[in-house]
């Protein structure tokens, strides 16, 4: 099956806001721990080390990266159970981030943000994040594993006509 992308693009006064959203059955406390706990996080992002709190520089281990490498992220706002911002300023770019989280009934809708001042390399992006997204899914339900393969470059299309 092949994974079909789920990305928003809106205007924002500053740039553009590339949404991406998933859906599970599960209370917002016990997805919020899938993004925010090391061990957790581990299963489909990376693990991460250092300080955690509002302010403060971690690093984040990118471990479905090709030579997993470490980068600093900084936290910009953290709301427990319902909004995570990070941004990173590294050799990749700078990068802003937020997590939203919102819990109906037993199901919690999650919203990735990627804050982007320009639409260049969209396609890479929010394929990117479908994948990873993806892979927080197989993480969270003990699935297999999504194959970047289908997700790069075969969903570039699809971001870039959003520009």
């Amino acid at each position: 099956m092949t994974p079909e992308p789920t990305g928003q693009l809106v205007p924002t006064p500053t740039g553009y806001d590339l949404i991406l959203t998933r859906t599970y059955r599960a209370p917002v406390g016990d997805v919020w721990a899938s993004v925010t706990e090391p061990e957790r996080t581990a299963r489909w992002f990376g693990p991460w080390r250092g300080d955690a709190a509002p302010g403060r520089t971690v690093e984040v281990q990118l471990v479905f990266e090709e030579t997993a490498p470490w980068y600093p992220m900084r936290i910009d706002a953290c709301e427990p159970p319902h909004r995570l911002a990070v941004s990173t300023d590294d050799t990749a770019g700078a990068w802003s981030l937020e997590l939203r989280l919102a819990e109906t009934d037993g199901t919690t809708e999650l919203h990735l943000i990627h804050h982007l001042t320009s639409t260049e390399q969209l396609g890479e992006i929010g394929a990117g994040w479908e994948y990873y997204l993806d892979l927080l899914t197989a993480a969270r339900t003990d699935g297999p594993r999504p194959d970047f393969d289908e997700y790069y470059p075969a969903q570039k299309a699809y971001f870039e006509s959003l520009a």
